[in-house]
């Protein structure tokens, strides 16, 4: 099916996300059969030839279908090398330490900075981290991390890792994942025009204390987001007036939004921080950092902006009762 001597596309790193993310890794000239939707190989073996060079051998070490996302997110990421691997508390295997910090005050991520620090791959940083699992798949059905390197020796110790220990991901997965992304700059725009004008409508309601969104004016960071970002994406939170009960009356009267935890999928989604994704976080270390009981957070989806507003209208209408 794969044909290992195609000329597989290749991207320049002035060529544009959207051009990238539809193309970059996925040449149909690659396949014999051309499919233009890569084919998912859900082999765990490969046959051997001898006197023939071997692309894949065994499930750990590679599958076609995980090289083609791989490709697609080292070209995004204008790196090298793409190799997926799910990161659960094993960063210090790798020689690697984690400083949590308040991004905020620029003072104290100067304080934080270590001889070691480093930044994204072109402002020279070893690696990149994505949970894939949000808006690059995008459709809540994918549960995966990417690491993507310029760095050959932390790609080979990576790569061993895969071979030796097994974290890959399932072909299909990665299929998922490769079809995501074909649609991310397009579902980022409407995600974006959506939370927009759900942060004014709610920044303007009086059962509204106060709006957390970096789209708005009124957000601390506004000015740092729009030099640093391409758009402010589709997350809002907001501290409803009252405490535990209103912020429950709104979430179990919202009609379209759906009560649950992550983000970044097609359907939009609220929760409660304490209590449902930060509930096992110390309440001290909560309050400290604005996680109380009446902080609600929504991922807005990609329905009707009039739909959504309507929504919260009716719910926040019904909370006001309380």
């Amino acid at each position: 099916m794969f044909n290992k001597d195609a000329n597989v596309k290749k991207f320049s790193s002035d060529t544009r996300l959207a051009t990238k993310a539809i193309h970059a890794g996925h040449d149909p000239t690659e396949w014999r059969s051309r499919a233009l939707v890569t084919p998912i190989v859900t082999s765990v073996t490969f046959a051997c030839k001898e006197n023939e060079p071997m692309d894949y051998l065994y499930a750990r070490c590679g599958n076609p279908t995980r090289s083609c996302l791989e490709r697609t997110l080292a070209a995004l990421e204008e790196g090298q090398y793409g190799s997926h691997f799910l990161m659960k508390n094993g960063v210090s295997r790798f020689q690697m330490t984690t400083t949590f910090v308040d991004c905020t005050d620029v003072e104290k991520v100067r304080r934080a900075l270590k001889s070691n620090t480093k930044q994204p791959l072109n402002l020279g940083a070893d690696i990149v981290v994505h949970s894939l699992t949000k808006y690059m798949n995008g459709h809540c059905d994918v549960c995966l991390g990417s690491i993507v390197t310029r760095n050959k020796d932390i790609y080979q110790r990576l790569s061993f890792a895969q071979r030796t220990l097994g974290p890959v991901p399932s072909p299909f997965d990665c299929y998922l994942v490769c079809r995501g992304l074909k649609t991310l700059p397009v579902r980022m725009r409407q995600h974006e025009k959506n939370a927009l004008d759900i942060a004014c409508f709610l920044e303007g309601h009086p059962m509204v204390k106060k709006v957390l969104y970096p789209g708005l004016e009124s957000h601390p960071q506004h000015e740092v987001a729009k030099k640093q970002c391409r758009g402010f994406s589709g997350m809002i939170s907001f501290y409803i007036r009252g405490g535990k009960e209103e912020a429950k009356t709104f979430v179990n009267n919202l009609r379209i939004f759906t009560s649950a935890v992550s983000l970044g999928c097609v359907a939009s989604l609220v929760e409660i921080p304490a209590d449902i994704s930060h509930n096992a976080i110390e309440e001290e270390y909560r309050l400290k950092n604005g996680i109380t009981d009446n902080l609600i957070r929504l991922s807005v989806g990609l329905e009707d902006t009039e739909d959504l507003l309507n929504d919260l209208q009716q719910a926040l209408d019904k909370t006001v009762s309380v």
